[in-house]
C-alpha cells in the first residue's frame, strides 16, 4: 500500500471521527445551573430552553421544550394559609399514582403528560404535552425544598436529579400549633392570677358605690326571666 493510499484512509477516519464528535454535540443535552431557592439549593436544567413561568403563591415553575420543573419552600413562604403547599401536595398525589419505576436509584413515577396540566399551579404554562412523563420528585427536610421534576426524558430527568446541590438559607420556624398552644396556654394563667389576686369583693363594692344599684338585687331580678347566671 502507498503512502497515498494510507493518508486517504487517516482522512476518512479523522472525518468519520469528526463526524461523530460533531452528532455527538448536536444531539447531547447542555445544562446550566439555576437557584431553586436565592443562593441556596440549585439544580442543573437544558440550557438555552428553559423558561421561568414565574411564583404562583409560593411555588416556582419552569418548563422547557419537553419537561417541567417545580419547586417549593414551606419556609420561604410567608403566608399561614399556603395554598400553593396544598397545589404542589396535589400535584405530588397525582405523580404517585403513575407506574413506580426505579431508575439509578431514583424513585421516579411515569404519568400521561396531559395529566400534570389539570393541576392548578400549572395554569399558567401555555404549552401542551403528550407522552409519557417521567416524574422524580424529591424533598429534603434540613431546607425544606420540595421539588418535582417531570420530563418526556427519562435520562434528562435522572441527571436533573442527581445535579441537585441542597444549601439551607431559611430559619426555621417554629410550629404554628404549638405556638398557638403556648400562647392560649400564657393567656389562660395570666387569667387565673389576675383571679386569685384581684379583691372582686372590693370591685362590687365599688361599683355598688358608683351607680347606687345593688348588684345582688339587680342579679336575682334578671335570673328571674333568663334563669340562674353562672356568676
Amino acid at each position: 500500500m502507498d503512502n497515498k493510499r494510507i493518508i486517504i484512509i487517516i482522512a476518512v477516519i479523522l472525518l468519520i471521527i469528526i463526524a461523530g464528535v460533531i452528532i455527538i454535540m448536536l444531539t447531547s443535552v447542555q445544562y446550566e445551573k439555576i437557584d431553586v431557592t436565592p443562593n441556596g439549593t440549585t439544580i442543573e436544567v437544558p440550557a438555552n430552553q428553559t423558561k421561568y413561568n414565574g411564583n404562583v403563591e409560593g411555588a416556582k415553575i419552569w418548563n422547557w421544550n419537553n419537561g417541567i420543573l417545580i419547586t417549593y419552600n414551606s419556609n420561604e413562604n410567608q403566608n399561614i394559609i399556603k395554598v400553593s403547599e396544598l397545589g404542589f401536595n396535589a400535584l405530588n398525589k397525582l405523580i404517585k399514582n403513575g407506574e413506580m419505576q426505579n431508575i439509578d436509584g431514583f424513585t421516579c413515577y411515569v404519568i400521561n403528560a396531559d395529566q400534570i396540566l389539570e393541576v392548578h399551579i400549572l395554569d399558567i404554562i401555555k404549552v401542551n404535552y403528550n407522552g409519557k412523563f417521567y416524574c422524580i420528585p424529591l424533598s429534603n427536610e434540613t431546607t425544606h425544598d420540595n421539588i418535582i421534576i417531570c420530563c418526556n426524558d427519562k435520562n434528562m430527568a435522572v441527571h436533573m436529579a442527581k445535579s441537585v446541590q441542597y444549601k439551607n438559607v431559611f430559619p426555621d420556624k417554629p410550629d404554628t400549633l404549638s405556638s398557638v398552644k403556648n400562647i392560649t396556654g400564657d393567656l389562660h394563667s395570666k387569667a387565673n392570677d389576675y383571679a386569685n389576686n384581684t379583691n372582686l369583693s372590693k370591685i362590687k363594692s365599688t361599683v355598688e358605690e358608683e351607680t347606687g344599684i345593688n348588684l345582688d338585687d339587680a342579679k336575682s331580678k334578671i335570673e328571674q326571666y333568663t334563669g340562674k347566671l353562672p356568676i
